[in-house]
């Protein structure tokens, strides 16, 4: 396995860096935190034309057919420029859904749309109180004609207020703790009985709670098959998470970039603060880190491209989530505490990436549910 980009990778970034620090400087990030839709559906276009959005699906649905290692390119300069854009709740979380267990009548209706940026997704699966177990699902699915009627609540759908089309878990059979008996269906936005609401989260990335009060929907919304919605959003939650962790990995290069800059340009005593021992060693161990974090995140991204390997995608998903986890939160700690006072001011940028190193690291399980996982997955 090969952990360096080819060239076309690497032309890939250049545009994507050019695009973010371009089109989206981070004073975007302060004006749309109090913004009801919170990300912008001009910049959403334009990254549709780019072919951001349609990464990972084949050319048939309307997109570029490539891979997971090269999402992780586009998703590490999001990382790097806290895009607000919806790309985990659409492409991460909804395109992975529909492309591991739509039907073919399901792709073709949505993933065009959804590429072509006209169409936007989440997926609701977090209930109160489950913590990070997939499997763990009060909302209930009952028979209802030819259909299904719907009635719970979810939390924290990501991107679930902007969202024309829903993926929702809910127990067909089984009690709530049973990982069976789980079912996901689709549910437009219009559905009679949907209630959403907009959630406010501290790292700035747009979230919603989503109550569904008897909905209905027809047979032909279930996706991936009855009874069969743990398994699946196993699958896709892997495959997001290793998408976060690559944003997150952007995240913590430009909080050390910014720190460096700082060290280098701040004095005292009549010299760089860079120039003490004290500093160096500590600037030395965030990018220790930082690379530590890429290699494990680039070994993902490549996992999730091999064919047959979900066992292998399981296990890397989690051992670069911990990493990232970890390197993102220490990273954006230093540099808030290297900054000085002015690091703990919300005019400052490094506090934005502090924040949003916390967000992420319990976004689809903290380093501590990772390195748990791990260690079941590896027998022990």
């Amino acid at each position: 396995m090969a952990l360096v980009r080819t060239e076309e990778q690497e032309i890939l970034a250049r545009t994507a860096r050019e695009f973010v620090t371009g089109r989206s400087p981070l004073k975007r990030v302060r004006e749309l935190r109090e913004d009801p839709v919170g990300f912008s559906r001009e910049l959403w276009t334009a990254m549709a034309e780019l072919g951001w959005l349609g990464i990972v699906v084949p050319e048939q649905y309307g997109g570029a057919g490539l891979g997971w290692a090269e999402l992780a390119v586009v998703m590490e300069e999001a990382g790097r420029g806290l895009l607000p854009e919806p790309l985990v709740g659409t492409v991460l979380l909804g395109a992975t859904a529909l492309l591991l267990g739509g039907s073919e009548a399901q792709k073709q209706a949505h993933l065009p749309s959804l590429v072509g940026g006209e169409r936007l997704f989440a997926v609701g699966y977090q209930e109160a109180g489950g913590r990070y177990d997939l499997g763990r699902v009060a909302t209930r699915a009952e028979r209802a004609g030819g259909g299904w009627k719907l009635t719970g609540e979810k939390i924290q759908v990501l991107d679930g207020h902007v969202a024309d089309w829903l993926v929702i878990s809910a127990r067909t059979a089984g009690g709530e703790a049973d990982p069976n008996g789980v079912t996901l269906f689709l549910v437009p936005k219009g559905a009679s009985g949907l209630r959403v609401e907009r959630q406010w989260r501290v790292d700035s990335r747009p979230a919603a709670s989503v109550r569904l009060e008897g909905i209905t929907v027809g047979a032909d919304a279930v996706l991936g098959g009855e009874g069969q919605g743990t398994a699946l959003l196993v699958r896709v939650v892997d495959r997001a998470t290793i998408g976060l962790a690559a944003d997150m990995l952007g995240g913590m290069t430009a909080t050390l970039e910014m720190t460096l800059d700082y060290l280098k340009t701040r004095k005292q005593f009549g010299v760089p603060i860079g120039s003490f021992q004290a500093l160096k060693h500590r600037a030395a161990r965030m990018f220790i880190e930082t690379e530590l974090a890429r290699s494990v995140v680039m070994a993902a991204a490549q996992a999730a491209d091999a064919a047959g390997g979900d066992a292998q995608v399981a296990r890397l998903a989690s051992v670069a989530k911990a990493r990232a986890a970890d390197a993102y939160n220490l990273i954006a700690a230093e540099g808030v505490q290297m900054h000085g006072g002015i690091g703990m001011t919300d005019e400052h940028d490094v506090g934005l990436y502090f924040k949003r190193a916390r967000g992420s690291d319990i976004q689809f399980g903290d380093a501590t549910f990772h390195r748990d996982r791990v260690a079941h997955l590896d027998g022990y």
